[in-house]
């Protein structure tokens, strides 16, 4: 839940800063000038590209958290059978036992969301966000019956 609400507070304050910026980005383009209007134009490219990211992010933790959601109804979702150290990281070797088994699990069944989504887990769990995110991706993917890449 804290999750949660850190997201809509951080999604908040960026609305409002686009806002802001976009008003400046119109204020310099009334001012009419030469140089004015091709700044401020230049300005307003910003917020569009921060609101484009702001909805992409919003709808992929959407779609996680609806697998999420459905994975956990099934009882699916993985237990948490890290060890941790007494200042409650995750254990390295432990997260790195774990991901060898969702690895293989998602290596014998490659077509099945459910692994892949397992296997983000792992990855988020041994520190690897890029890789977390792409098997997080694929399992989307994959529940929506979209194509995928091998």
């Amino acid at each position: 839940m804290r999750a949660k609400i850190t997201y809509a507070v951080t999604a908040a304050v960026l609305v409002v800063y686009f806002v802001l910026v976009g008003s400046r980005g119109v204020l310099l383009i009334q001012n009419g000038t030469a140089v004015t209007v091709p700044f401020g134009i230049a300005v307003l490219v910003l917020p569009v590209i921060g609101v484009w990211f702001l909805w992409k992010n919003t709808q992929f933790v959407r779609k996680a958290n609806r697998l999420a959601a459905e994975l956990d109804a099934e009882g699916g979702l993985p237990v948490d059978e890290l060890r941790r150290t007494p200042s409650g990281r995750i254990d390295r070797e432990s997260a790195d036992e774990v991901f060898a088994r969702r690895r293989a699990e998602t290596e014998a069944d490659p077509d099945d969301w459910r692994s892949w989504f397992r296997l983000a887990i792992a990855y988020h769990d041994a520190h690897d966000t890029p890789r977390a995110r792409k098997a997080m991706q694929r399992a989307i993917a994959l529940r929506e019956g979209k194509p995928v890449a091998s």
